[in-house]
């Protein structure tokens, strides 16, 4: 293994290579994901990821009421802190940028929330990686041939 492997990271105390598949759906599981919606939401993940730190290089949302994700992350940001960041932010910004999505959800306690409160994340070692990011790209052309 050489310390200048392009999968590495050279942070200034550590070099790491910590990726993360993470997958959330939609509140109730409805297919708002569509029309737009979806291609806002890569945007503004990849932005709020920029802003934290992070990377995400392959994400697709599939059929419509959910989104997988491969994070590359640093050490010190956990997973409940990436995903935390990724759900808020990005249900905040896409009700703003989409009025339409508050008749799908409704307020509750002052609160409304576009995804889900529970999430799927698995480690990625290096050995899987390349199928990992695969199975991610090839979402939407597998599940539209599924149906």
């Amino acid at each position: 293994m050489s310390a200048s492997d392009e999968r590495f990271t050279h942070g200034r105390t550590s070099v790491y290579n910590l990726n993360y598949h993470i997958i959330w759906c939609t509140k109730y599981r409805r297919k708002v994901l569509k029309n737009g919606i979806d291609s806002d939401l890569k945007t503004i993940l990849r932005e709020i990821a920029d802003e934290h730190g992070y990377r995400i290089p392959h994400m697709e949302v599939g059929l419509d009421d959910h989104i997988h994700l491969f994070v590359s992350a640093p050490p010190k940001i956990s997973v409940s802190s990436i995903v935390k960041q990724l759900k808020g932010t990005s249900s905040l910004r896409l009700f703003a940028m989409h009025p339409e999505l508050k008749s799908q959800y409704w307020r509750r306690r002052g609160e409304r929330s576009l995804w889900s409160p529970s999430y799927f994340a698995e480690s990625i070692g290096s050995v899987n990686e390349q199928a990992v990011a695969k199975y991610i790209d090839d979402q939407r052309s597998k599940e539209r041939e599924s149906q």
